[in-house]
């Protein structure tokens, strides 16, 4: 349900996209919401495949949601404000305020630690259920 949320929210930003400030930017928060919302819910197929210990799987889990929704909350900001932090080709001629450059490089760095980990996670979850063709 979340995954096929994010895909929804990810396919209205692209209707607004070319009314933001940085409309490019506003292509790539587009783009975040429609593939992070399939990355979810393809996630969500394979979550009962996961070998994980309980608390691992919640903490993969709700730092999965977290990344996901933040990528594409983030990128939007940024589209919407004109920032262009950690974002130099997407950014490009444009400069938001410092605080808001600041508070958009700590959302896309904890968005980058918080899929890292989460993705990890899943990928040592599924250890032992490849199969061999």
């Amino acid at each position: 349900m979340l995954g096929m949320f994010l895909f929804l929210l990810g396919l209205i930003t692209g209707f607004a996209s070319a009314n933001l400030k940085n409309p490019r930017m506003g292509l790539a928060a587009h783009l975040e919401g429609v593939m992070n919302g399939t990355f979810l819910i393809v996630a969500g197929l394979i979550w009962n495949d996961l070998n994980l210990l309980k608390k691992v799987k919640t903490a993969a889990y709700w730092t999965l949601i977290y990344g996901a929704f933040v990528n594409w909350f983030i990128t939007l900001i940024a589209a919407y404000s004109g920032a262009y932090a950690m974002s130099p080709v997407t950014g490009h001629g444009f400069m938001g305020t410092p605080m808001l450059e600041n508070f958009v490089n700590a959302g896309f760095i904890s968005v980058g630690l918080t899929m890292v980990f989460s993705v990890a996670a899943m990928a040592y979850g599924l250890r032992g259920n490849l199969k061999t063709v």
